[in-house]
């Protein structure tokens, strides 16, 4: 038992060593680890923080994860996470300039009343940032009830409180990306693979709608 533990402490490090290397030549090869699927949500999400400078004005995300890429962007950020947090059903006093879910509405199991809570923690003329997969394979955590294409999220937006002429909804995806997807794990970008849209495939939809001034 002894010698088998220090045989695995003395593995840690090498795997740890190996790992930096392959990760230093991925680089330099021009190698990119970003989710394939979700580049050009997240460049969309990245415009649309820095303009007007919204990312300095108070940013609440609904259940981050382990994902800290708009904590690292926004100023003066809040996160709420499940479950001590419900978006279905809770809703915090305060109310924000921007309200983030990303890849959260297709794990809730009432989207509309998702959405009225998002709409209801904006301020007048504060803007929800919605990002969800489409095709896309089940990912339960803990739940995955629901798909969308862009006229089925901005639907869902309207129900929620958004007035229709204050949607943008947008999406991405190719068939190599899909193909890639069905059946395996989520890949990376990788060398250059394809990032042309077909509107026929969309891997990620995306939306920004604005809550209106009374």
């Amino acid at each position: 038992m002894i010698a088998s533990t220090a045989a695995s402490s003395k593995r840690k490090p090498v795997s740890a060593l190996v790992h930096r290397v392959v990760r230093k030549v991925q680089v330099l090869s021009g190698y990119d680890p970003r989710n394939w699927l979700r580049i050009r949500q997240i460049e969309a999400f990245t415009a649309f923080l820095n303009a007007d400078d919204r990312r300095l004005r108070p940013v609440l995300e609904i259940s981050p994860g382990w994902n800290k890429q708009w904590q690292a962007l926004c100023a003066d950020y809040h996160a709420v996470d499940y479950p001590d947090f419900d978006i279905c059903i809770d809703r915090l006093p305060a109310a924000f300039d921007t309200v983030i879910a990303d890849q959260v509405l297709e794990h809730v199991s009432d989207p509309v009343a998702a959405v009225r809570n998002i709409h209801a923690m904006l301020k007048p003329d504060g803007w929800a940032m919605i990002a969800t997969p489409f095709l896309f394979r089940v990912h339960a955590r803990p739940h995955d009830y629901t798909r969308w294409t862009e006229a089925g999220l901005r639907q869902l937006l309207v129900k929620g409180g958004f007035a229709e002429s204050d949607i943008h909804a947008s999406s991405w995806g190719n068939k190599a990306c899909a193909k890639a997807h069905i059946g395996g794990s989520v890949r990376s970008y990788g060398l250059w693979r394809d990032l042309s849209n077909d509107e026929e495939y969309p891997m990620m939809v995306w939306a920004f709608a604005r809550k209106r001034a009374a």
